[in-house]
Formats: C-alpha cells, structure tokens, sequence
C-alpha cells in the first residue's frame, strides 16, 4: 500500500512539473554518472557509458535504466582515477548494483514480496523449498505412495499426473503474471527517458544477439571481467553461459515432454534416447558445473564490485539452481530404488519454491537487463538529443 501511494504521489508531482524525489541509491548513481560523463575515459568499455554521453542530467528514469544495463564486470572500477581512496569515491559497479537491488524491489508485483526476499533471500529459498519439499513428503507417506514406487520407477505412482499439473500451474502463472506486470512497468518508465521511440526488428534482435552472448561480460575488449583481482577473467561469462543454457534446455525438455504428454500421449517417465531425456541430461549437467562456478566466483568477488548486502539474493537464487538441478540428476539416478520418492519430493519443492521466488529475486536481473538492452538498442538509433559524446 505504501508503494501505491508513493507512486500516486510521484505520478501527481509528475504532472505539475515538480521534480520527483530520489532516493540516497539513485541520487548516488547520479553523483558519479555526472563525475564519469565529465571524464568519459570509460566510453569504450559497455552499454552503460555510451548511453550516459546523451544525457547530461540523471534523473529517477535515467539511472535505473543506466543501472540495468550494468553487467556489473567491474573494468570501469580498475580504470577509474577516481575510485576510492580519491575524495569523489567513484565506484560505479557498487552504485549501480545497489540501485538494482532497489530496482528489484519497486518494480515487483506484489511490492511486500519483493521487498521480504530482498532482506533473506538465501534463508528464504532453501526454508521454501524444504518446507514444500517436506509437505509432499508427508502427502505421499500419508498415501503411503512414498514407500511402494521404488520398483516401479514411475513418478506418477507417487504423484499423479493431474496433481502434479494442480500445484505447478497456478505457481508458475502467478510468476508469469509478476514478471509481466513488474517489466511492464519499468518499460513504460524507460521509454519516455530513452527516445519514446517504439523497437523495431533490428533493436530487437541486437537486444536478443546481446542477451544470448552475453556480449557485456567481456569487460569491454574481450578479455574478461573483474573478480576478486584486477586481473582479467572469463570465467563469470562461462560460467553464467552454462548456468543459462542449462536452465534453457530443461525447460526445453519440460516443454517438450508436455507436448508429448498431450499431444502424442506419451507419458512420461523417458528414457533415454529420448529427446527430453538428453535435453535435461545435458542441461542438469550444465546447470550444475554453472552453479557451482558462480558460487565459487560469488564467494572470492572482491566486496568493491558489488553491493555486498544482496549477497544472500545471489546466493539464494544460485542456491535454488543447484539444488533442482543435482536432485534432478540424482533422480534419474535413483529411479526403482527406495530414494526415488524422497528425491522426487526435494526436486518438486525446490522447483516450486523456484518459480515462487522468481519475480522477486536474482532471476528478475535477465528480465530487467534485457529490457535495458532492448531500449539501448533502441535508443543508439535515434539521433543524440545533445549532438555530444559517441554520436
């Protein structure tokens, strides 16, 4: 409700010509934008500083659009003659990802959820998912199914089909519906501040090209980002590469086993050679390595390039990544012996605790980022409203 209010409140102030009131997170992304755009050495790095050239004030629109294109690689931090111990204390990686933290959390729908995983992000995920892994665990010992399908291998021995769909679905469209609501907003928001122009195909498909690559993790000259060094590395763009691509393909392979489910009526469990099978073979595999990776890379990240406070966001998403990834392996494993029902009960709540937490926590980051994208992509194409900078 506070929320409500404060954009009601933004929205009047708008529309008398006020000026709308920023909070310390933005007003400090202003601060250093208006240090680097008198400076510019770090045009050539990424998205953000070419954008920033075409602006000459920062205002509530324009730093959260400048912090979602931040790919947070840390290059301009190494760079700058500016950055800390110097009196103007320039660190734009750690600015710019406390805004996106903010930015999480404004945009979220509904705003109380956003804010709760902000604060315990990592509790949150692994309380929810071994809460809800525990309640099926007891669903099915009550049914006494848990016990009896280890021979069989047949996951809707344990839970059928219809139930399965019954809990999954509403999550998964309340999720849908959040990502959409929040994204909305920040769309509209964006599109005033970068150009008003509407994207064409060719804005589009950069924004794709630039989001698959993953083209501002090469800390701008392609040899790598930052971590807890300032020598270059790519291990940050390999391992998200893995992690991506592995979520991508077991979603694929769920899709493709409803399709045959429904449409072919080829139930499931697969085996392999069968496409599904593969697909979420070779995906688990790859989420797993990704996972562990970004855990790894989240844990030895120098504290200057990032905002320390949402580690617990970070590490309660990747958290959630590896936990429905290895049990999914292990499960396929464990198929016909007396772990496949508890298994299966681990995997299915952290799959649901997953899409609970989705629009709220660090998977929002690729949604809002891609919109950056898309509107950057956009906006490069229209004529520089200063005449100045990369123009």
């Amino acid at each position: 409700m506070a929320s409500l209010e404060a954009l009601a409140r933004n929205a009047r102030a708008l529309a008398n010509g006020e000026v709308v009131p920023m909070t310390a997170a933005e007003t400090e992304v202003a601060r250093q934008l208006t240090i680097c755009n008198a400076c510019r050495y770090c045009e050539g790095f990424c998205a953000v500083f070419p954008a920033m050239t075409r602006r000459l004030e920062f205002a509530k629109a324009d730093v959260h659009y400048l912090a979602n294109l931040c790919h947070n690689c840390g290059a301009c931090l190494h760079a700058c003659q500016y950055a800390p111990p110097h009196e103007f204390k320039v660190n734009v990686p750690q600015a710019m990802a406390t805004l996106r933290g903010q930015t999480y959390a404004d945009y979220a729908w509904p705003p109380a959820l956003g804010r709760l995983y902000q604060r315990a992000g990592l509790t949150l995920s692994l309380a929810l998912a071994l809460g809800l892994a525990l309640f099926l665990a007891l669903a099915a010992a009550r049914k006494g199914s848990i016990w009896g399908a280890a021979q069989g291998g047949d996951f809707y021995d344990i839970f059928p089909h219809k139930l399965m769909v019954g809990l999954f679905a509403p999550i998964f469209l309340f999720a849908l519906l959040a990502l959409t609501l929040g994204v909305r907003r920040f769309l509209r928001e964006l599109k005033p501040a970068t150009s008003g122009a509407s994207a064409g195909s060719a804005a589009t498909a950069e924004a794709a090209h630039d989001v698959l690559r993953l083209k501002y993790l090469d800390g701008g000259h392609g040899e790598g980002c930052h971590d807890e060094d300032d020598a270059y590395t790519l291990r940050r763009r390999r391992m998200h590469h893995l992690t991506f691509y592995g979520f991508g393909l077991c979603f694929a392979a769920t899709s493709l086993a409803t399709v045959y489910h429904y449409v072919f009526g080829w139930v499931a469990p697969y085996d392999l050679p069968s496409i599904p099978k593969l697909l979420g073979a070779v995906g688990g595999v790859s989420m797993v390595i990704g996972t562990v990776g970004l855990w790894r890379l989240n844990l030895r990240r120098d504290p200057m390039q990032g905002d320390t406070t949402q580690r617990p966001l970070d590490r309660g998403f990747i958290a959630l990544l590896l936990l429905i990834s290895a049990s999914g392996l292990l499960l396929w494993w464990a198929r016909g012996t007396a772990a496949m029902g508890w298994l299966l009960c681990l995997h299915l709540g952290a799959v649901m605790a997953l899409f609970a937490t989705m629009p709220y926590g660090k998977f929002a980051h690729g949604i809002f980022r891609g919109a950056a994208l898309l509107r950057y992509a956009v906006e490069k194409r229209q004529p520089s409203p200063l005449g100045l900078g990369a123009d």
